[in-house]
Parts: C-alpha cells; structure tokens; sequence
C-alpha cells in the first residue's frame, strides 16, 4: 500500500482532520479530536508504517500472526495501539480493516456531547 493510499483512506472516514502535530513527518489523523492512526510520511517504499488503536485481545492476536508485520505500538500505549508495516505480510484490505477498527474505537469512546456535534 503506498502512502497515499493510506492518506486516502484515513481522511475518507467521516469528520476526519488530519494534523501535523509532531513536526512536518508524521501525519496524525482525528476524529473528534482524538487519535486514530498516525503515519510516518519520512518513511516510504518497504519501510512504510502506520500505528492504529487495536483491541488488546485483538493486538496481541494480530502480533503473534504477523510477527514480521505487527508490533506493539511505537511511542504509543503498547497495550491498545500496534504499529503495522505497511508493504509485508497484510494485504491493503486487511489494513483498511484494522484503520476501520481503531477509528471505530475512538469513535465510539468519544463524549456524547462531541459525538453529537459532528452528527449534527
């Protein structure tokens, strides 16, 4: 998957911002204002990877079946979050799949009051 795909992707899920919070080579992507996936925009070709909120049952699971792909999120709660290589063993669906989830994580965690606000 190629990074713009990934961009692609990530701000085609609704109220999504997407920011440069950490300086010009990390794009963090929001729903809410709350933290969905962060993509390395230094790191391209085989290199490329993305961190994404997982299920801790989930994140464990994904990190034993792709040990080569998945692991235990960089500079993030190693717990919740994973950080995938983006051009291993997933296919791009799969990777769609797992940005799905997190940004379903985070959406369903955030306040009713701000949920309320972008629904309108």
């Amino acid at each position: 998957m190629h990074i713009e795909d990934l961009r692609d992707y990530c701000l085609s899920k609704p109220y999504v911002n997407e920011e440069l919070p950490f300086g010009p080579d990390t794009l963090v992507f929001k729903v809410g204002g709350k933290v969905f996936a962060l993509l390395g925009i230094d790191q391209l070709g085989d290199d490329l990877r993305i961190n994404v909120k997982c299920d801790p049952e989930r994140a464990i699971a994904l990190r034993s079946e792709f040990a080569d792909t998945v692991f235990p999120g960089y500079h993030m709660n190693k717990k919740h979050w994973n950080t995938m290589h983006c051009n291993r063993q997933l296919s791009d669906s799969e990777i769609q799949k797992l940005i799905d989830h997190s940004y379903d994580l985070i959406f369903e965690a955030l306040p009713k009051a701000v949920k309320a606000a972008l629904l309108g």
